[in-house]
């Protein structure tokens, strides 16, 4: 039976099921699901916000999303491009000169002080397509001296964020080389936090404030930041990791976890603590960029912006070496593209991203399809974990037009 939004109650109540077994097996102790087609929206609650608690998941559940915060800040990063305050292909020497006058290694995995000039300055694109020239590893942690010192410095604190505020972290980041040149190669994560830094210089005011005038107010994202009023930490869902031996899950240690009714020292714009959120005001983002840039009390961003930032911006040599991440596709700003049809989980166009603690959203403008799943229990590597996988794969099957 298939309904206005041409999606099937039977491919509906599959999804339902299938992630309910991801709960009964103990993969998540509960889950938020939500896919909106042409003007209907859909949600599935399943479990509850604690394992072994007895508060059931709920709409307004509030989650860590991570890595979905960067997409956000790319965003706020083309709203400063279209006013001309920032333009892609600018050194950042002038608001950030902490950057300047770059040292990159001779070798990725060689000794700092081997290093040669860079051959140019970075550059708002390098930072909004991730080619700054430094990023994480995926290498046991230690593997490599540039890696030690992004631990050692604090520049690369994990999922907690740096403990130092915005100006002493480039500070710290300034005192690095850089692993490759800058606009050569793909690394993960480090330009959205940089990006991040530009985007509050450039707008005289703190990252937060920013996102939270120009993107959450408009959009009505109230239950999205880096911090929760006293009164909303309830709604807080507790965050998880699987222990690496027994799998079991266990709450996740760290200082920000009791400490989430006040402000990071570095709001992140790459997601190291990032923002919390609800699946209703991350649909209301993502339904922004698949109406390309509007809502219903106006614009965010231009269509051509969104077209922009949607796009694959990767060379092949650029993404060797990502395929874990990036698969058949690319990168645009904040966000993977999907490029071929791989299986029944992605479609060509569609782009999107996961967290690394329990979150993944994508929006495809083929099918006019918004996906956003919240979990609480991190992920454990790269690769998406099997209840992201279930749920594309039962959204695309509930397609029934």
């Amino acid at each position: 039976m298939g309904i206005s939004s041409g999606l099937s109650r039977t491919g509906l109540d599959r999804m339902r099921e299938v992630l309910g077994r991801a709960v009964e097996r103990g993969e998540v102790p509960g889950l938020v699901a939500l896919v909106h087609r042409r003007g209907e929206t859909h949600l599935i609650a399943l479990g509850t916000t604690e394992v072994g608690g007895d508060t059931p998941m709920s709409r307004d559940t509030i989650f860590r999303i991570a890595s979905l915060t960067k997409a956000i800040t790319a965003v706020a990063g083309l709203i400063l491009i279209e006013e001309c305050r920032l333009r892609l292909d600018d050194p950042v020497d002038d608001l950030l000169p902490e950057l300047a006058d770059r040292r990159v290694l001779r070798r990725f995995d060689g000794p700092l002080d081997d290093t040669v000039p860079a051959e140019r300055p970075i550059t708002v694109r390098d930072l909004m397509t991730f080619r700054l020239g430094l990023g994480q590893f995926f290498v046991p942690p230690g593997t490599y001296p540039i890696q030690r010192a992004l631990a050692e410095t604090g520049v690369d604190n994990g999922p907690e964020g740096p403990s130092v505020g915005p100006d002493e972290w480039i500070k710290r980041l300034g005192t690095l080389p850089l692993v490759y040149q800058p606009g050569t190669a793909w690394m993960y994560h480090t330009s959205a936090d940089v990006l991040g830094v530009l985007i509050a210089r450039a707008a005289g005011r703190p990252l937060e404030e920013f996102l939270r005038e120009r993107v959450f107010a408009p959009l009505g994202m109230d239950d999205t930041g880096y911090h929760l009023p006293a009164e909303r930490l309830g709604r807080l869902a507790t965050s998880y990791a699987a222990d690496p031996e027994t799998g079991v899950l266990a709450p996740r240690p760290g200082v920000r976890e009791s400490a989430w009714d006040r402000p990071p020292a570095f709001p992140s714009g790459g997601g190291g603590p990032g923002l919390l959120s609800t699946v209703d005001d991350y649909a209301t983002f993502c339904r922004m960029l698949l109406n390309k840039g509007r809502y219903e009390g106006g614009r965010i961003l231009s269509r051509s912006a969104v077209e922009l930032m949607t796009t694959d911006h990767l060379t092949p040599a650029q993404k060797a070496g990502n395929e874990m991440f990036l698969g058949s596709g690319g990168w645009g700003f904040g966000l993977a593209v999907n490029g071929g049809r791989d299986d029944l989980a992605t479609r060509p166009g569609r782009f999107g991203w996961t967290g690394g603690l329990g979150t993944t959203a994508c929006t495809d403008p083929s099918e006019e399809l918004v996906g956003v799943l919240f979990t609480q229990a991190a992920m454990t590597s790269p690769r998406p974990p099997n209840v992201f996988q279930d749920f594309w794969t039962t959204a695309y099957a509930a397609i029934d037009d």
